[in-house]
């Protein structure tokens, strides 16, 4: 794997990024519609959480957004393989077992401390026309999650490029990136309260992204909620109750 990338060209790199931001995209996508609309109600597990309607040609919406994004995703390969091309940056040769853990885990915590300062300031009043995008989709579905304007895409996009520059990592911690980011990403819009009596981070991920959407700001966290604890941006629970319940009663 490593020499592979080292031997493609640019539209080679692209090309194949392309076709894999586009598979796990579609992989996930379905995976979550499958599992929340028809394995788990068939099993009495869980519920919806926001039983309100999607607004008129909102998966339309999403799927050209999140086309938008994949493209962009798969193409903005080349920057990391640029970043090795000129030698900024190097492949780890022959990690063992444990690096790659250790690296996969220093990834995870800097994607959450990434995604925080960036979704932040994509609710500040100057960015915030670029997130509003992904906001039109107050009730979210799987293909909510890569429904985003360009801007924020390239924003949430650069997560690898600072730790290669700092670190030698495995082709599989960084290629880990995206497939862990993704799945944390798609139960947080699934909008389906996967198992309402457990309220472990798992679970609880679905239920934090769900109050984000129906409230707008607050929990700006990723998977975990310590980045919301810290700078006490967390969502009560019971956030969007009012809004819910004034649905129901309309």
């Amino acid at each position: 794997m490593r020499e592979f990338i080292l031997n493609c060209s640019a539209i080679e790199i692209a090309a194949v990024g392309l076709a894999f931001f586009g598979g796990i995209y579609l992989l996930f996508g379905a995976a979550n519609i499958f599992i929340t609309h028809q394995l788990l109600p068939k099993l009495h597990i869980g519920k919806p959480l926001d039983p309100r309607p999607l607004a008129k040609g909102q998966l339309q919406r999403e799927l050209l957004w999140s086309a938008s994004s994949v493209v962009i995703f798969g193409a903005g390969m080349i920057f990391p393989w640029g970043l090795l091309q000129l030698g900024w940056a190097e492949l780890a040769v022959d990690p063992s077992g444990l690096q790659i853990l250790l690296e996969i885990f220093a990834l995870v915590i800097w994607n959450e401390i990434h995604f925080y300062i960036n979704h932040w300031l994509l609710h500040t009043r100057w960015l915030r026309r670029f997130h509003l995008p992904h906001h039109r989709s107050v009730v979210t579905t799987p293909w909510s999650t890569y429904a985003f304007h360009p801007v924020e895409a390239l924003m949430l996009g650069n997560v690898i490029l600072l730790p290669m520059l700092v670190h030698d990592f495995s082709v599989y911690a960084l290629f880990s990136v995206p497939l862990f980011s993704l799945l944390f990403n798609s139960i947080g819009h699934s909008n389906y309260d996967w198992s309402p009596a457990c309220h472990t981070v798992f679970h609880n991920a679905s239920r934090r992204h769900h109050l984000h959407h129906a409230c707008f700001n607050g929990n700006y966290g990723f998977m975990f909620p310590l980045m919301d604890k810290l700078f006490k941006t967390t969502l009560p629970f019971d956030a969007a109750d009012k809004q819910i319940n004034r649905w129901r009663v309309e």
